[in-house]
This record gives structure tokens, sequence and C-alpha cells, in this order.
């Protein structure tokens, strides 16, 4: 049997804790190490997770013993610190997004691949059974053409955020709820409906204090000619995940306390689509952990990730500038 990766945590917030967690939930990864600036989220994390506390991320790159690095750390500090990792030899798991700025998220990329080190990008959501499911059908040809999808990913953050963190400040988190967790239902439709040429966006701050977004909409038009829309939301009553898929053929609906329903052409009513939940943090970890050993190659690498980050900075330029933006302008420009 062979061993399972080794790898150090660093970035000590809710997030490591479950990242941790699904690392726990599988025998081909093992967390031996952590680091964070706080003494005591260190020590806290290493009794959590019966790992050894490093005091300097220094030593932990300097450790033999530590294959790969998982890293939860603020946006602005990704570059810094995958280099870091990639010069000492270490692969890298890196929580999306994979930085602030395109240029950042693509010395991210050419940095890893120059040190022949695996980057893999935590992008779980386009994982989940009932989206597998609908990209096998829509490349199987039972959608026929697609033209159209609509998202929403909400969550109710009134009277839970805490202004000091990184994640709810412009500076640390710009676009706000887009940025942070719309981009996964970006990649989501991305997944399904193909690369997004332009993208138009509104961004609004309506329930939530600071100085972020707390709303975020916008029209997403792919390559393919289909439109799509996505909205994402920290203002609302609960948390919420729908979305819905249209094809010539055939319409995929799915939501969070609905499930997903396929209505083919020609019928009257949607029939439900039983499709059995999935372990999608356990999944890219160890997927990571397999191309970490040459086994394959992360679904989600930097190139991707950094087009994907793309997609979101356009819809930010949108909103400021009140334009449609092509996804090749930012590519090229920010």
């Amino acid at each position: 049997m062979t061993e399972p990766l080794r790898v150090a945590c660093i970035g000590m917030g809710w997030w490591s804790d479950v990242l941790a967690d699904a690392i726990h939930r599988s025998d081909t990864i093992k967390i031996v190490a952590c680091y964070t600036r706080s003494d005591d989220k260190r020590a806290a994390f290493a009794k959590k997770y019966g790992c050894a506390p490093i005091a300097t991320y220094e030593a932990v790159l300097a450790d033999p013993a530590i294959e790969a690095i998982v890293n939860t750390t603020p946006n602005d500090v990704h570059l810094p610190t995958t280099k870091q990792a990639a010069e000492a030899g270490k692969h890298v798991f890196l929580d999306k997004p994979i930085a602030n700025s395109v240029t950042e998220g693509r010395a991210i990329t050419d940095i890893c691949r120059k040190a022949g080190v695996v980057l893999g990008m935590g992008y779980q959501r386009r994982r989940e059974s009932h989206f597998r499911w609908i990209k096998q059908q829509i490349d199987a040809g039972a959608f026929g053409r697609l033209v159209n999808a609509e998202a929403n990913i909400s969550r109710d953050r009134l009277g839970k955020i805490d202004l000091s963190s990184w994640r709810y400040q412009a500076a640390g988190m710009p676009g706000g709820v887009m940025l942070q967790i719309g981009i996964h239902y970006a990649d989501v439709l991305t997944y399904l409906m193909g690369p997004v040429k332009a993208v138009r966006g509104q961004f609004a701050q309506l329930v939530l204090p600071g100085d972020n977004p707390d709303v975020a909409s916008m029209i997403l038009e792919h390559e393919s000619g289909a439109l799509s829309t996505l909205n994402a939301s920290y203002a609302s009553a609960s948390e919420y995940y729908l979305m819905n898929i249209y094809g010539k053929d055939a319409t995929a609906y799915y939501d969070l306390h609905g499930g997903l329903r396929l209505l083919k052409r020609g019928e009257n009513k949607p029939v439900a689509v039983p499709v059995k939940a999935n372990d999608t943090f356990v999944e890219e970890l160890e997927e990571f952990a397999a191309a970490c050993r040459g086994n394959g190659k992360p679904e989600v690498g930097g190139d991707y990730a950094t087009t994907s980050l793309a997609v979101i900075r356009a819809g930010i330029l949108s909103a400021r500038e009140g334009r449609r933006v092509e996804v090749a302008e930012v590519l090229k420009n920010d």
C-alpha cells in the first residue's frame, strides 16, 4: 500500500478545518504539521488534528518529511507562500480563488510549473454528483444545443461576519460575495455550459456592514452563444443553491431542497433524478495526492483557475464601468 501524502496545513482559519476534516476522512493524505503566525491557533489546530505545530514557515519548508502544502492563507499572500513552497520542492493545494489578480494567478501557475510541483485548486462544487450527472448527459447529447442557464448561491451572513477578517474586506476579497462564493457557481456554469466570453455585472451592498458587496449578479455570455445568469448573496434569509440548465431538448433543475429533476422536450412534468451524495472535498484532495505521486493531474489547475478568476474580475470591472467586459480583456490587462 502506498504511504499517504504527508502535508502541512498553513493558514489556520475556519476553512483550514474544513479541509483538515476531509483529510482525516481519507487514507491517502495525512496532516503531519501546521503553521500560522498565531501561537494559539497553531497549537489548537495541532491538538485537534494530531500534527506538529511548527513555529515558522521556513521550518515547514525545510522539513524533508513534508511533501506538500495545503494553503488556506488570505488571497493576497497566495503568491509569496506558494512561491516559497514551490522553490522548496513542495506541491501545493490552494483554495480558490487562485489570487486577487490575474497577474498573480498567472505568476503562481508559472512558478509551480517551472519548479515541477503539482498545483491543485479547491473547486469542489463542480464535483457534486448532481452536476456530474448533468455533465454526463450534456456530453451524451441529451440536452441538444445548450441555450441558457440560471444559478443562485446564497448564504445568510447577517450578524455572523467578523469585519476584521480579510474575507469580508474589499482589499482582501475584491468583489465581495461574488469572488468568495459566486466563483464556485461561475465555475459550475463554465463546466456545464462551456467557456465564458464576456460578462455584465452589477454589485450592491444592502444588508451587511463593511465595505464589500453582499449581493451580486452577473450575466455570462458563453463562447457557444448561450447566456447564463448568476446571483450570489450574503444577505439572504437562509442558505440556498440553485442551478437550472436549459437545452433545446432537455432541461435540468437542481436546488438545495428539491434535488435534481429532468424535463425532456415533449414531456409535461420534470422527473426526479436520484443521485448519491459524494464527498467532494475528499475527492479533490485524493486526486491532488495521486498527482503528487505521479498519477494523473488535478482536474482544476492554475491555468483554468486564472481564467476562472478573470470571469469574476470581468464582472467587477463591468459593474464599476457599466459596460460589457470580455474575459480576454481582463486576461490581458488585470
